[in-house]
């Protein structure tokens, strides 16, 4: 492992006061460090090929945790420290889904498919970050996910698919399991659908969602178990597959897609930016167009997508009326083609913002480069290009310290 800095200032790589990149390209083995909206780069991390899947936790302090898959660690980063890797922590591999309760300190890992055919490994890793304690249990084979609920003892609830069914732990038996990884029963369950896939905790309320083909399931905390509550409903011809809290107002938002389920007919797929109010109970849905649209991310003033078409690509920034401002991206080398599907073999985009500032990062797959935008007025304020070409797209977070991304404890 190689960490370099770059133009670093006293305290650390970052300034306080200024917003930071970190860009992954998980398929090359490194994490590039960018001060926002310059684009320059300050450091750079090889060796570390993190989880695309489980993605980037955010923590407090503009700090944020993520899972390297070829080494098995949980690492946690932080761009504005003296050190870009504050601690690491073996964990089980390939990671899942990656959560941690409000406080940013207990963590959960879970395991899934990684790059093979079948979810092979039934292994959950719990994380105290405070002592650096760490144990491993055997929970169920699949691709579970999961979120770790506060307030008294902390629980891990793990959201599993065939049989669907939301799984409560408490973390403290977790992290107190003997070596060996043992398997452990949950203390309770909630019975799901068999295709649950996105997940959201709400920590002012102890809420877990979950989506699935129905609507978002929600269920509250009841001491040491979960009580199910009103299925949300999708209201429309079509599903999510990814929910996120967003942290600005008390309200989830998905993206619905609908049309053809064969992955050869993506260009034809619909897509609409669901958001469900949590303090009304309103639905909201807006058009984004046809192609492939899939994660979300939060702006000071809007919500930024990408969509991928064989027509052209577009960075969509979603405005509180609902508006669509639609700004053209340039085409990627080796993008997904009519005929083909979206995903194997193909380059696509990732999207990262902060709700503390109004500029959107995407990134051009295969082109090593990314687009720096003012989310307010669309207009490109850096392209960077990076020293590795981010096949898929790569993984992108944007952070500012104070930013209070932290209020999603859900990896993305």
């Amino acid at each position: 492992m190689i960490i370099v800095f770059i133009n670093s200032t006293s305290g650390g790589p970052v300034p306080a006061d200024t917003p930071v990149l970190l860009v992954s390209d998980h398929m090359e083995g490194s994490v590039h460090v960018l001060t926002v909206p310059d684009g320059t780069v300050v450091g750079r991390l090889t060796g570390r090929h993190l989880s695309e899947h489980a993605g980037f936790l955010a923590l407090p302090g503009g700090r944020v945790a993520c899972v390297d898959d070829r080494r098995g660690e949980l690492l946690v980063l932080d761009p504005y420290g003296e050190e870009l890797v504050e601690r690491s922590v073996p964990v089980a591999a390939p990671a899942e889904h990656l959560a941690g309760d409000p406080e940013g300190r207990r963590v959960a890992v879970t395991t899934g498919l990684g790059r093979n055919s079948e979810a092979w490994s039934d292994l959950l890793t719990v994380v105290d970050l405070a002592t650096g304690e760490a144990a491993r249990v055997r929970t169920r084979t699949g691709e579970p996910g999961v979120t770790v609920l506060g307030g008294g003892d902390p629980l891990v609830v793990l959201r599993h698919r065939e049989p669907g069914a939301l799984a409560v732990h408490r973390f403290a038996d977790l992290l107190a399991a003997p070596p060996g990884c043992p398997a452990v029963p949950p203390l309770a369950l909630l019975p799901l659908p068999d295709d649950g896939h996105g997940d959201a905790h709400v920590p002012r309320t102890s809420h877990v969602f979950a989506a699935t083909g129905e609507g978002v399931h929600r269920a509250g905390r009841a001491g040491d178990t979960l009580a199910a509550e009103a299925v949300v409903p999708w209201d429309a011809p079509a599903r999510g597959w990814y929910l996120r809290l967003d942290t600005r107002r008390p309200a989830l938002w998905s993206t619905l897609r609908g049309g053809d389920p064969d992955p050869r007919c993506w260009p034809g797929w619909t897509n609409q930016a669901w958001r469900h109010d949590l303090g009304t109970g309103r639905t909201h849905r807006t058009d984004l167009g046809s192609g492939l649209v899939f994660r979300l991310a939060f702006a000071r003033s809007r919500t930024a997508f990408t969509r991928i078409h064989p027509d052209g690509d577009e960075l969509l920034l979603v405005d509180s009326r609902d508006a669509v401002h639609r700004v053209p991206l340039p085409a990627m080398e080796g993008a997904p083609r009519r005929g083909g599907t979206p995903w194997e073999g193909v380059q696509r985009r990732a999207v990262a913002a902060s709700p503390d500032a109004d500029w959107v990062a995407v990134s051009r797959g295969g082109h090593g480069e990314v687009h720096l935008v003012d989310a307010l007025t669309g207009q490109e304020a850096a392209r960077s290009r990076l020293s590795t070409p981010l096949h898929h797209g790569g993984h992108m977070t944007l952070r500012t310290r104070t930013d209070g991304a932290e209020g999603d404890p859900v990896g993305r």
